[in-house]
């Protein structure tokens, strides 16, 4: 797919929507596993169906739902990725970013990544946070690759600091004064969809990565290019392989994001209340 027609589909992606709602958002912010209820919870005024864009990627990963969320937090106002797709579902790498450059397009200036990860820093345990410094993409193509859509962004972006330190102190803060102990560290995103072999756990450690997931990295780079302030939090649902007794299963994952949804709710509604003002 050449230049042109990576930015025509973008454009008519961006068309559709606006012809549904003119809402726009200071704040993108795409929800992992055990969030999908928080979009229900915010003062919506318009939602956008994923399958109702044409050309646009849809989830078929279970618990993920598919559908854009405009409204406000706070006073905010946000647009909301209710459900994400993946590299691993074989979409095309600028497809699974797609859903990103349109928010920005739309008019987001910050994009606020979560999801949730498997703990390869041994001090991290299950149920934890830990707020992304930076990332490592590894077996994942960049989503720059091809010609460069000079309408989004330079050909050769800089990634010295991809995760906004003035957003990291704010969510820091954000996590103090509720309570909440926020880790801060290096994410890997690998291809999926298995989880990593005990060997590349350990290979990964080595590499510097405090957690590992499936997402996020390719979404943070897409949106660096564009210009946007980028910030993240991972939930951690698991324990690597090598480091937990048993085997790993989307269950165990889902259930734990399930059970610490509601003190990431919190931590996440402060937050963007806070980097929004």
């Amino acid at each position: 797919m050449n230049r042109n027609s990576k930015y025509e589909k973008l454009m008519k992606c961006h068309d559709t929507v606006r012809s549904k709602t003119s809402f726009k958002p200071k704040v993108a912010f795409v929800l992992g596993s055990g969030l999908g209820g928080y979009a229900d919870e915010i003062e919506a005024v318009a939602t956008v169906n994923y399958s109702d864009i044409e050309g646009f990627p849809v989830s078929t990963v279970l618990g993920h739902h598919g559908r854009y969320v405009f409204g406000y937090v706070g006073n905010v106002p946000v647009v909301i990725m209710q459900g994400r797709v993946h590299y691993y579902e074989g979409y095309d790498i600028s497809d699974v970013v797609l859903p990103i450059r349109l928010m920005g397009l739309l008019g987001a200036e910050i994009l606020f990544l979560t999801n949730a990860c498997g703990s390869i820093n041994p001090s991290f345990h299950a149920g934890d946070f830990m707020l992304i410094r930076d990332h490592i993409l590894f077996g994942v193509p960049s989503p720059l690759i091809g010609p460069n859509v000079d309408e989004l962004g330079t050909r050769f972006p800089d990634m010295s600091e991809v995760y906004c330190k003035s957003l990291r102190e704010k969510i820091t803060g954000t996590a103090n004064s509720l309570g909440i102990t926020l880790h801060e560290g290096v994410y890997i995103q690998a291809p999926g969809p298995n989880f990593e072999t005990p060997a590349e756990v350990q290979a990964f450690r080595s590499l510097g990565a405090d957690v590992v997931g499936m997402s996020t990295a390719c979404e943070a780079i897409a949106a660096n290019h564009m210009g946007m302030k980028i910030c993240g939090i991972s939930c951690v649902s698991n324990l690597a392989a090598g480091l937990s007794k048993t085997p790993l299963t989307h269950e165990e994952v889902q259930e734990m994001a399930d059970q610490s949804a509601p003190r990431f709710k919190s931590l996440i509604t402060e937050s963007i209340i806070r980097i929004g003002a």
